[in-house]
């Protein structure tokens, strides 16, 4: 069992290793978006069917990530995170060598959506939460956020360079690759069942997914991490198109895109620090609410260079930063013993979020030309995310000991 008495290295090394998982898994799924253009062209297929299976991705990783969870607390960590990576790496390969969209849907959405699953935040800041001490919980996951910030961050221009040198085919090849090189990352990921001092109390898995069921903090948290996803899916998908119709150039909405993947290191960093000094429902509160600030100034604003370089810096800053709050939340309140599956289900609200983003980007623009009410939406949900957390009850539940 990990205790106050872990040397600082230990903590720093799974901290790097978590945070190179999350950079590939996240860093490829942020990269996907300029593949579109390179496959739909070469295949004949439209950008609705392209977007439909980047939907169906974040949909099958929200409906995985409990499942996906519920193994990485019965069976550790390191297992679910190697066979995610060998199931993104052939996911990319299936992308690469799909010819109908059949078997597009099935690698892209299906494949990758439930790698993503065990490759991302849920099982990675799972195993952190139980390996490292708790005085060290928030740094910990805020760091392993900046450095899957930083995966991020590079991994779009490297794409792009991947395609430029080896087509798209190639490049998607090269990525699957990439993927297997990187499974000696989860060897020191290797929590154990049962490794947390709350777990003494003897609770089954049946029994902690009651109890959280039954507490109202724990569905106003997915209720609020809906709004998330919303938010972010739709400015991820859809900011390019946004600032095209407004007259910017291509190459602006892709340095707009550059500026919240490194604004969101720091922010990620920070959040997971500024969790460990203050109630992070109250963190929460306030991100949520400058969001919806921030949303509303680029709406109302006249348009420029200068004003969405600006708006992506503050997004960026905040972008993921809810991530080691949501999760240091719950692991507060229910104890870490099944902190993996119970952010599954948490997580479940954020990637519904995300899928309503994506399609209603997409169908409110066909249907009113304009991404009007969809920014309207998103500013609506963060304040509304920003009420549902101020009464959750984040005191830690206390249970009886249950003698060995």
């Amino acid at each position: 069992m990990t205790n106050s008495s872990t040397p600082l290295a230990r903590p720093w090394m799974l901290v790097v290793a978590g945070g190179l998982v999350m950079g590939l898994a996240l860093g490829v799924r942020h990269a996907q978006g300029i593949f579109l253009v390179p496959i739909t062209v070469d295949r004949g297929w439209s950008r609705e069917a392209f977007g439909f299976a980047i939907a169906l991705q974040n949909l099958v990783w929200g409906l995985a990530q409990p499942f996906t969870g519920m193994i990485a607390d019965r069976f550790g960590a390191r297992r679910v995170i190697a066979a995610g990576l060998a199931l993104y790496g052939l996911g990319l390969y299936g992308m690469a060598g799909a010819d109908s969209l059949a078997g597009f849907n099935l690698a892209a959405g299906v494949g990758i959506g439930a790698a993503l699953s065990a490759t991302s935040f849920g099982v990675v800041y799972g195993a952190l939460s139980r390996l490292v001490p708790a005085g060290q919980r928030s740094w910990a996951l805020g760091l392993a956020g900046a450095v899957g910030g930083l995966g991020q961050f590079f991994l779009v221009p490297g794409a792009q360079g991947l395609i430029d040198q080896l087509g798209w085919m190639g490049a998607l090849g090269a990525l699957a690759l990439l993927c297997a090189l990187l499974l000696p990352c989860a060897i020191p990921l290797h929590d154990r069942p049962g490794q947390d001092p709350s777990a003494s109390s003897g609770q089954s898995l049946r029994a902690a997914l009651a109890e959280a069921f039954g507490h109202r903090g724990f569905w106003l948290l997915n209720f609020g991490f809906l709004a998330c996803g919303f938010q972010l899916a739709f400015i991820a998908s859809h900011l390019p198109a946004y600032v095209q119709d407004k007259g910017l150039s291509a190459g602006t909405a892709v340095a707009g895109l550059a500026t919240i993947a490194l604004a969101n290191v720091a922010g990620t960093y920070v959040c997971g620090l500024l969790g460990g000094l203050y109630r992070r429902k109250h963190l929460l509160c306030i991100l949520y609410l400058l969001r919806a600030a921030a949303m509303a100034l680029f709406v109302l604003l006249p348009l420029s260079p200068a004003s969405l370089y600006l708006f992506c810096a503050v997004m960026g800053f905040l972008w993921l930063g809810t991530v080691p709050l949501t999760n240091g939340l719950v692991s507060q309140v229910f104890g870490v013993r099944y902190i993996t599956t119970l952010f599954g289900f948490v997580f479940f609200g954020h990637q519904l979020g995300a899928f309503f983003g994506v399609w209603l980007g997409g169908y409110v623009f066909e249907a009113t030309r304009s991404y009007d009410l969809i920014w309207l939406s998103g500013i609506a949900l963060g304040v509304i995310a920003a009420a549902l957390h101020y009464p959750i009850d984040d005191r830690e539940i206390l249970r009886p000991a249950v003698p060995a």
